[in-house]
């Protein structure tokens, strides 16, 4: 609407619709808090139900060994791994600020209009409001977002640890397995030597010399092998930003690992559960259905008025509001989109949780297996290498064993030294794992205060 007032009138009238506009643009401006608000949890009836409780257990778990914490620190804060989840979360809290920022800014506006003998000179000010709080569902829609970036976070940084100790645990064991490797390979040439010398005397036929002399070849070419695997696990190591080096500084010895404790039914810690509750999709619901809430333009403008020239002026005021109609798109698509999105979302989260679980149990079971097995190797007395292949020269001099017999001991003897770095690998392993799926791998590790 608008009003036309000769510049003799009184201007109190004038004077009290700008100050009403005015108060309007500076409310909408101002309508909205630009603090984050808290999320409230979904009611959808479909949802999954809530675990029991928030936490975790707090069951007492010694820390890693200082040299241990000390090389994964190095190694996370130097892989390219912690600046790109760095960078993520900065971007993250960068666009919740952004959403915390008034939606709209107002216009200004300038017009000049020529009509024949009348010239009007005028200026105003208009500003979209936003009476929906679009602003509130997007500033709520961003945290939502930056909440799945710290998750997100959490879970890299556990990944990480756990691809790191893994590639730690196989680039010991490997190593331990060359040094095997090698200490069988100087048992059967010795034991090659020996026979030669037996066979010249007349002790042993050619048979049993060329079975010494077959045995050593297939050690030497067995090593050849474990030298590989060796340089194939120390570039797995390197990939997650570990050192070959580490391997020896670190002292952290497998019989420290305490005994697994059965899980007691609580998810609500591990990062992954975290990343599958967020509540980005239903914020997305809410937003959606808001945009389909117009933003009616409101403004006021104010000018001069010249019939002709040199004639009368008149003053030239008026309010405007622009509503706009979705007729050709009413937005309802997107409404049906992003409660689909929610649908699936929560079903995500009940498939996480199903999994979460088994994976937890899982990994309760294979730890303490592979410490049982652990334990049972370390006790046993057929793996001193050493002392057995003493024992079993002095039996094959003594015409007590075959050669046959002999070499079949020693190769089990060796045999058995093998699985046991590849045992104590995978308790490491286990461990890992078992430490991930409590939810304890980080503070484990030291690195639960690190972004």
């Amino acid at each position: 609407m608008q009003g036309v007032h000769p510049s003799r009138r009184p201007v109190v009238a004038r004077h009290a619709a700008v100050f009403v506009v005015a108060s309007v643009l500076a409310a909408s401006t101002s309508a909205a808090a630009p603090s984050r608000s808290a999320p409230s949890a979904p009611s959808d009836p479909s949802a999954p139900a809530p675990l029991a409780s928030a936490t975790l257990p707090s069951i007492p778990l010694p820390p890693a060994p200082p040299s241990l914490r000390a090389a994964i620190d190095a190694a996370w804060r130097a892989h390219p791994g912690q600046r790109a989840v760095g960078a993520r979360l900065a971007a993250s809290r960068a666009r919740l600020r952004a959403a915390e920022r008034p939606l709209h800014n107002p216009e200004l506006e300038v017009a000049r209009d020529d009509g024949g003998a009348e010239t009007t000179t005028s200026i105003g000010l208009r500003m979209a409001l936003d009476l929906a709080d679009k602003r509130g569902a997007r500033r709520d829609i961003a945290g939502a977002r930056a909440d799945l970036a710290e998750a997100e976070a959490r879970l890299r940084r556990r990944e990480f640890v756990r691809a790191w100790l893994a590639g730690w645990a196989d680039t010991r064991a490997a190593r331990e397995r060359v040094a095997a490797g090698g200490d069988r390979l100087a048992l059967t040439a010795r034991f090659a030597g020996l026979a030669a010398r037996q066979f010249d005397a007349g002790d042993i036929s050619g048979l049993e010399r060329d079975l010494a002399l077959l045995a050593r070849d297939e050690a030497s070419a067995e090593q050849s092998r474990l030298l590989v695997e060796q340089a194939e696990a120390e570039a797995r190591f390197r990939s997650v930003g570990g050192q070959p080096d580490d391997v020896v500084a670190v002292a952290a010895a497998a019989d420290d690992l305490p005994p697994p404790v059965p899980p007691s039914g609580e998810l609500h810690a591990l990062p992954d559960w975290q990343v599958a509750q967020a509540t980005v999709a239903e914020r997305e619901v809410v937003g959606a259905r808001r945009e389909r809430i117009v933003d009616p333009v409101l403004g006021a403008y104010g000018g001069r008025k010249r019939y002709e020239p040199g004639g009368p002026d008149d003053t030239v005021y008026g309010v405007t509001v622009t509503v706009p109609l979705f007729v050709r798109n009413g937005y309802r698509a997107e409404v049906v989109a992003a409660e689909a999105e929610a649908d699936a979302a929560r079903a995500e989260q009940e498939r996480v949780r199903l999994a979460l679980a088994a994976d937890r149990r899982r990994a309760v079971d294979s730890y303490a297996a592979a410490r049982s097995a652990w334990t049972g190797w370390r006790d046993s007395r057929g793996t001193d290498v050493s002392r057995r292949a003493a024992l079993l020269e002095r039996l094959w001099r003594e015409g007590e064993l075959s050669t046959a017999d002999t070499l079949l001991q020693l190769k089990q003897t060796v045999d058995t030294r093998l699985a046991g770095a590849e045992l104590q690998a995978r308790l490491w392993r286990t461990w890992t794992d078992y430490l991930a799926a409590t939810g304890r791998l980080e503070a484990w590790a030291g690195l639960e205060a690190m972004p």
